[in-house]
């Protein structure tokens, strides 16, 4: 499992799109207090409008990381950025990366991290072994964030769920499931990384035994109406073992992404098909709410579809962005 020095210096790299560094400004909202600045080479047009540090300037300030914060082409971590890498292992501060080429694949790299007495963090992947799922019951309380498909709002809803329990003095635990949730939390499993028959395991693993009071609020991942990503989102759906389910939605979306041929199903029958696949590991699941990417949707459209699926579903429903959580909220701690 992945633990990460904080404080972070956001690097972006050359970036010129404000979509490629979506890491960076995830970051920069969700865990600001956690951030000391940005850098980023001559060239880059994209800021996250924090002050700009060098690597040995953020160092002496005391920066734990310096996280990349872009999504490079094909994943790939281009060679020019090496020297500002460098440069930070060498002032002691650790790399993030979330990119698909692991950081210990480059020799200079390797070679300032031993320098410099700093580690290299491939978030994206793990070499932890797991265990095989378990079933067993754990104390604690938990709730999962899951989906009608992938990349709509689960991670935002888990976050902002998160803050909202912490505001009304519940303890809470955001618990971490991608690469992106890992640098926000500081810790936490790519479960995509993980090897299929251990993913229940994982899921255990990262949400442990608790106080019987406490909410560990769990990011989902995948979809399990999705035909290439259910097998994850079916093995965090075990392991999670949770007590409340929210269901995430975009309404703009007739099929899944990028899968024309496969339609997004009824909102109830994708509540009944989560809360079926869950009762394997708490049979007393529950799905509390459903959190909604509206961002298609004008005011007026949007109030009505949310009173339309409230109505029918006789549960809450909220967009993160559009009025908060506090419904979600309610609900969850209801029972």
């Amino acid at each position: 499992m992945h633990q990460l020095r904080k404080p972070y210096l956001l690097f972006l790299g050359d970036v010129d799109l404000k979509s490629d560094a979506k890491t960076a400004f995830g970051l920069r909202d969700w865990c600001g207090g956690d951030v000391m600045g940005e850098w980023s080479l001559p060239s880059a047009t994209v800021t996250l409008e924090l002050p700009r540090c060098s690597p040995a300037q953020a160092a002496a300030r005391g920066a734990g990381s310096l996280v990349i914060g872009v999504a490079a082409v094909g994943g790939v971590l281009p060679p020019h950025w090496l020297p500002e890498l460098e440069a930070a292992l060498h002032a002691g501060m650790d790399v993030v990366s979330g990119l698909h080429s692991r950081l210990t694949s480059f020799p200079s790299l390797v070679q300032a991290a031993h320098r410099g007495g700093a580690a290299l963090r491939d978030v994206r992947h793990s070499d932890q072994v797991f265990p095989a799922g378990t079933g067993a019951r754990r104390s604690g309380k938990r709730v999962l964030t899951v989906g009608t498909d992938c990349a709509l709002g689960k991670k935002y809803t888990a976050l902002a769920l998160t803050r909202s329990l912490q505001a009304r003095g519940v303890a809470a635990t955001f618990r971490a499931t991608g690469q992106t949730g890992i640098m926000i939390a500081g810790s936490g499993v790519a479960v995509d990384a993980v090897i299929a028959d251990f993913i229940a395991g994982a899921a255990e693993a990262l949400s442990p035994d608790n106080a019987p009071s406490h909410w560990d609020v769990i990011e989902g991942q995948g979809a399990l109406f999705h035909p290439a990503y259910a097998g994850v989102t079916l093995g965090l759906l075990h392991g999670s073992q949770p007590d409340a389910l929210v269901l995430c939605h975009d309404p703009s979306r007739g099929t899944i992404e990028g899968y024309p041929n496969c339609p997004i199903p009824d909102l109830q029958h994708a509540i009944d098909r989560y809360v079926e696949a869950a009762r394997l590991t708490n049979r007393g699941v529950r799905c509390v709410g459903l959190s909604i990417n509206s961002s298609t949707l004008s005011d007026a459209a949007w109030q009505a579809y949310a009173k339309e699926l409230a109505l029918r579903l006789r549960l809450p429903v909220v967009d993160p962005m559009r009025g908060g959580v506090e419904p979600l909220a309610e609900a969850l701690l209801a029972a």
